[in-house]
C-alpha cells in the first residue's frame, strides 16, 4: 500500500468510515462473551452538534473502542430525545412564519408538522456524530416518542399510578409564561439580578391618625393578588398592627393582619405581603391561614381579568406602571436599589411565575430511598466523586416531581376523564374504558364518554427508562437483550444534569430492574473558550465542530479536546489545542514513512545499539500499557492519551528511532526492521480508541500485519512485567547522551566529526553502543585524569570529558572563558557586599540570607570550573 507524502484526514477518514459500517464492525448481538454497554445520553432531535456533543461523544467513543480491542461485546446505543418544550418552540415559530397559530389548529394537525419536523431535522445530529467517528450500533438507533419507547413509558406511567405515587392535585408550580408550561424544579435557574426594592404604604383601616403600614416587595405587580399582611408575632415594631386590616395600595381591598413566626423580623419593615397565588411561602402561609387565593396572571404573563388593573398588560410593563401609579397617588414609601436571585426557566430563559396550577406529581420520596446508598457505598461509582456531596445534597432534600408539561409534543397522559366527575388511568382508551364501566357501574358508557388528558409528560419522564426501554426492559422485563446488555458499564454525561437524568435513571433502575443502571458515571467538564466563558451562540464563542473537523481532522480535533479534558473539570478549549493534534498526527504519518523508506537486508546481523534499543523500548512500551491500564481503571482517560502521545512523541521517535536507523543509504537488519513494525503495530493499537482514522489507515498498510481485518476488532496489548532498574540505567544513558550533545552544540562541533568520550567514576558499559551511536564517538575510554583542553559534564556523581583537541580555536574559547569569569566574579562580589553588610544581615528574613549564600556557593563553584578549564586550556 502506497503512502503519500502528507497526512490529509479528508481523504482517509470517510473511507475507513464506511468501511467499518459495511463490515458491521459496530454491531452487537449478545453472545458469550462480556458484553460492555453505554448508552449515549439523547442529544435533542432539534439539535446540531456543538462542542459539548463533541467532548462527551469522543470519551464514550473512546471507552466503547478501547473495549471492542479488550475483547469484550461493545455496545454503544445511540439515539435523540423527542424534548418537548424546544421542539413544539421550534414547531410554533416555523408555524408562525407561514402565519399560522397553533391555537388555529387541532391536536392531530398540529401533531403532524411535528413529526415532518421531526423527520426533517431529527437525523441531523447523529449524522453529524458519524464524521466524529462514533462506533454507535446504529441499526439500534432509538427515540423517546418511537412505539416500543412510548410504550414504556405510559406502561411506568400507569404502574406507578397503581402503586400510589402518581397523583393529581392543585399546586404551586413553576410556571414558564412563555412555553405555557409548567416546569420542574430542577429546571429553574437562578440568577443574580439588578432589581429594586419597593416600600408601599397600606392604610391602616379606620385609622384616626391615617396611619399606614409599610411592606417591602420586589414585585409590586402582584399587590393585586394579596390577601393578608402578615407580621411576626415577636416583632415589638409591628406589635400596633395586631388584630387590625389593612387597605392594598392602588387596589383599596382590605385585608387582614395575620401572625406568624415565619416572618423575618429584620427583613425590610417586618411585614410581608401576602399572595397565595403567587409565591410559594405565601402559598403554604394562605394553606395555614385559610386565606383566599386570587390568581392575576393570564398563563403568558399578562395580567387577567381577576387582577382588576392593568388588565392584558404584560407582568413588566406592569411593573413599570405601578410604581409611577403608586408615587403619584402617595402610597410609596421609597425605592431602593436591590440584588436578588430571580428563577429562570431552563428552556425558554424568561423569569419564571409562581403559579397555583393542577399539575400531575410523582411522589419521591420511596425512589430516593432507594437511589441513595448505592451511590454512597460506591456501588454506582462516580468519577470525580465529589459529586456524590452534589446527588446526596438533592436526595436529602427531595420535593416531589412534577410531570405534567401543558404542551401537544409529547406522551399524553394516559388519564381518561369520566362524564361524572373523576378519572381513570390506564394504557389504552379500550382498558381505560374497560376500568371506566367497572368503576361508574354504567355499562352503557362508550369511547366518545371519556375524554383524555390534554397534558403530556415532562421529556424527562422518558429519559428515566433510557437504559432499559433501550433494550425492551419494561415491555418484556425477561427478554435476551435485557438480560445480556443491562446494567449497561459506563455512563458519560454532564454534572448539570445529574438531577434532570442520572439520579432518575437510579431510581428507575431499581425500581424496576431491582439493579443500578449502569456502573460507572463519567462527569465531563463544560467546554469553555480561552477567556474562561461558557461556550454558547449568544456569545459567538463556539466554534462549529464540523469546521473544525473540516480543518483539522476527526482525529486532530479529538486529541485536541482530550488534551485538556481531565474529567468533571471545565475544558479551556483553544483551537491551537487541535493543531497540537493534527501535529501529532503528522509526527505518526512521517514516523511510518521513513520506517517504509528503509530498505531491509537479512543477511547482515543486527548492530548492538539497535539490539540495545529493541530491549529498551520494548520495556518502555510494556511500561506505558501498565500505566494506561491503571489511568483507564481510573477513568483518567486525559492522562492515559498523554502516556501514549508522550511515549510515541519522546521515546519511539526522539529516542527508539535515532538509535535503530541505518547509516546513510545503509539498510537495516531484518530482526530490527520486525521489531520496529512490531512496536509500530502496538503503539497504533494503544493509540486507536484516541485517533481511530490515522491509527487504521496506517495499521491496514502495516506488512506483514498480525491479524484481523480491521484495527477496531485487534486486540490491545497484554501487561508485561517490565525491569524499572533497567529502565532507570537507560536513562542514566540519556543524560550523557545529552551532555555530548550539547557540548558539539556549545562548541559548534559537526556531528559527522566523530569524539572520544573519557569516564571518570563509576559507568554501566551495557550501554555504549548506543550512546556512541547516539553521539559519534569513536571511542568510550575509561581514565583516571582528563585529557587537558576538554569539555566535560556531570551525570550523577560521574564526570564525562570530550578532548576538543584541534576540534576548537584556543584563543576564542579562551576569550570566551575569561568573558564568563570577569561576569561571575562581578556577580560574586555583588553577593558579598550584601552578605558583608550587617543592617542587612540582622533584619533580612532567614530564607533571603540562605538564598544569598547559595547565590555566593554556586559562583563560587561556577569560578572554580571555569579556572580549572583556563588553565587546562593554557597547557
Amino acid at each position: 500500500m502506497e503512502i503519500a507524502s502528507k497526512y490529509n484526514p479528508a481523504e482517509v477518514e470517510g473511507k475507513w468510515y464506511q468501511y467499518w459500517l459495511d463490515n458491521g464492525f459496530f454491531k452487537s448481538k449478545p453472545d458469550g462473551r462480556e458484553p460492555y454497554t453505554i448508552v449515549i445520553p439523547p442529544p435533542n432531535v432539534t439539535g446540531v452538534l456543538h462542542m459539548g456533543h463533541m467532548l462527551n461523544n469522543t470519551i464514550q467513543d473512546i471507552l466503547i473502542r478501547r473495549a471492542r480491542m479488550q475483547g469484550k461485546n461493545a455496545c454503544w446505543v445511540p439515539g435523540t430525545d423527542h424534548a418537548s418544550i424546544a421542539t413544539e418552540a421550534k414547531v410554533v415559530n416555523r408555524l408562525a412564519q407561514q402565519g399560522i397559530k397553533k391555537t388555529d389548529l387541532t391536536r392531530e394537525d398540529f401533531l403532524k408538522h411535528a413529526w415532518e419536523w421531526k423527520e426533517e431535522h431529527g437525523g441531523i445530529i447523529l449524522k453529524q456524530l458519524r464524521k466524529l467517528g462514533a462506533s454507535c450500533d446504529w441499526d439500534r438507533t432509538a427515540f423517546t416518542m418511537d412505539e416500543l419507547r412510548s410504550e414504556s413509558v405510559i406502561k411506568v406511567f400507569v404502574d406507578l399510578y397503581n402503586k400510589g405515587l402518581i397523583y393529581r392535585g392543585v399546586r404551586m408550580v413553576n410556571w414558564d409564561p412563555k412555553a405555557l408550561t409548567a416546569l420542574s424544579d430542577e429546571e429553574v435557574i437562578y440568577k443574580e439580578e439588578h432589581s429594586k426594592l419597593y416600600y408601599l404604604r397600606y392604610k391602616v383601616e379606620g385609622d384616626p391618625e391615617g396611619r399606614y403600614a409599610i411592606v417591602a416587595t420586589t414585585r409590586p405587580e402582584t399587590i393585586m393578588g394579596d390577601t393578608a399582611m402578615c407580621i411576626n408575632p415577636n416583632d415589638p415594631k409591628n406589635t400596633w398592627l395586631k388584630g387590625k386590616k389593612v387597605i392594598v395600595p392602588l387596589v383599596n381591598r382590605v385585608i387582614p393582619v395575620i401572625e406568624d413566626d415565619y416572618v423575618d423580623i429584620e427583613f425590610g419593615t417586618g411585614c410581608l405581603k401576602v399572595t397565595p397565588a403567587h409565591d410559594v411561602n405565601d402559598y403554604m402561609l394562605g394553606e395555614k391561614y385559610n386565606l383566599p387565593s386570587i390568581d392575576i396572571f393570564n398563563d403568558n404573563g399578562t395580567i387577567s381579568e381577576a387582577g382588576g388593573l392593568y388588565v392584558g398588560m404584560d407582568r413588566f410593563d406592569v411593573r413599570k406602571q405601578i410604581e409611577k401609579d403608586l408615587e403619584a397617588a402617595g402610597l410609596m414609601e421609597k425605592v431602593e436599589a436591590y440584588e436578588n436571585k430571580v428563577g429562570f426557566s431552563e428552556r425558554t430563559n424568561v423569569p419564571i411565575e409562581p403559579k397555583l396550577s393542577m399539575q400531575w406529581f410523582l411522589k419521591m420520596e420511596h425512589l430516593a430511598q432507594i437511589a441513595l446508598e448505592p451511590v454512597m457505598k460506591d456501588d454506582i461509582k462516580f468519577y470525580p466523586p465529589k459529586f456524590k456531596n452534589t446527588y446526596r445534597h438533592w436526595m436529602e432534600n427531595i420535593k416531589d416531581w412534577c410531570i405534567s408539561r401543558q404542551l401537544w409534543w409529547g406522551h399524553r397522559i394516559p388519564a381518561y376523564f369520566l362524564p361524572e366527575g373523576g378519572y381513570v388511568v390506564a394504557e389504552t382508551a379500550e382498558k381505560a374504558l374497560e376500568i371506566a364501566k367497572e368503576k361508574t357501574g354504567n355499562a352503557s358508557l362508550t369511547m366518545a364518554d371519556l375524554r383524555q388528558d390534554e397534558d403530556v409528560l415532562d421529556t424527562w419522564f422518558s429519559s428515566w427508562l433510557w437504559p432499559i426501554s433501550l433494550f425492551n426492559g419494561i415491555n418484556d422485563p425477561d427478554n435476551q437483550e435485557i438480560n445480556y446488555y443491562y446494567p449497561t458499564s459506563d455512563l458519560v454525561t454532564g454534572p448539570d444534569i445529574i438531577f434532570f437524568w442520572v439520579a432518575r435513571m437510579i431510581m428507575a433502575g431499581y425500581e424496576y430492574r431491582g439493579k443500578m443502571p449502569f456502573k460507572n458515571v463519567y462527569f465531563t467538564g463544560i467546554v469553555r473558550d480561552k477567556l474562561g466563558r461558557k461556550m454558547s451562540k449568544s456569545l459567538g464563542n463556539s466554534p462549529d465542530p464540523l469546521q473544525l473537523i473540516e480543518q483539522y481532522g476527526a482525529d486532530g480535533v479529538r486529541m485536541g479536546l482530550m488534551m485538556a479534558a481531565p474529567a468533571g473539570n471545565d475544558i479551556p478549549f483553544d483551537d491551537a489545542l487541535c493543531e497540537q493534534g493534527r501535529n501529532f498526527n503528522n509526527k505518526i504519518w512521517n514516523a511510518f514513512r521513513l520506517i517504509k523508506g528503509w530498505t531491509v537486508d537479512s543477511t547482515i546481523e543486527q548492530p548492538e545499539a539497535a539490539a540495545t534499543a529493541v530491549k529498551w523500548f520494548k520495556m518502555q512500551l510494556d511500561k506505558t500499557i501498565a500505566e494506561m491500564d491503571d489511568l483507564f481503571g481510573k477513568y483518567r482517560l486525559s492522562e492515559a492519551m498523554m502516556a501514549v502521545y508522550k511515549l510515541f512523541w519522546d521515546e519511539f521517535s526522539s529516542w527508539y528511532l535515532e538509535m535503530v536507523k541505518p547509516g546513510y543509504q545503509q539498510p537495516v537488519d531484518k530482526s530490527t526492521y520486525l521489531s520496529t513494525l512490531g512496536f509500530f503495530d502496538a503503539l497504533l493499537r494503544l493509540l486507536h480508541p484516541f485517533m481511530p482514522f490515522i491509527t487504521e489507515e496506517l495499521w491496514q498498510a502495516l506488512e506483514p500485519r498480525k491479524e484481523g481485518e480491521s484495527l477496531m476488532v485487534a486486540l490491545i496489548p497484554e501487561v508485561a512485567p517490565v525491569d524499572n532498574l533497567y529502565l532507570e540505567d537507560f536513562e542514566i544513558a540519556k543524560e550523557i547522551v545529552g551532555g555530548v550533545r550539547t557540548i558539539r552544540l556549545q562548541k559548534n562541533i559537526p556531528n559527522k566529526e566523530a569524539l572520544e568520550l573519557q569516564v571518570l567514576g563509576e559507568h554501566n558499559d551495557h550501554f555504549n553502543a548506543v550512546i556512541a551511536k547516539m553521539c559519534n564517538l569513536s571511542s568510550i575510554i575509561r581514565t583516571e585524569e582528563k585529557t587537558a583542553g576538554s569539555a566535560s559534564f556531570l551525570v550523577r556523581t560521574t564526570e564525562y570529558a570530550v578532548p576538543l583537541g584541534n576540534m576548537i580555536n584556543v584563543e576564542e574559547e579562551l576569550a570566551k572563558l575569561q568573558d564568563e569569569l570577569k561576569y561571575q566574579q562581578g556577580f560574586l562580589a555583588s553577593v558579598m557586599k550584601k552578605l558583608s553588610n550587617e543592617s542587612f544581615v540582622s533584619k533580612a528574613p532567614a530564607k533571603v540570607i540562605e538564598m544569598e549564600r547559595k547565590k555566593q556557593a554556586d559562583a563560587e563553584s561556577k569560578i572554580k570550573s571555569i579556572e580549572e578549564s583556563i588553565a587546562a586550556l593554557k597547557k
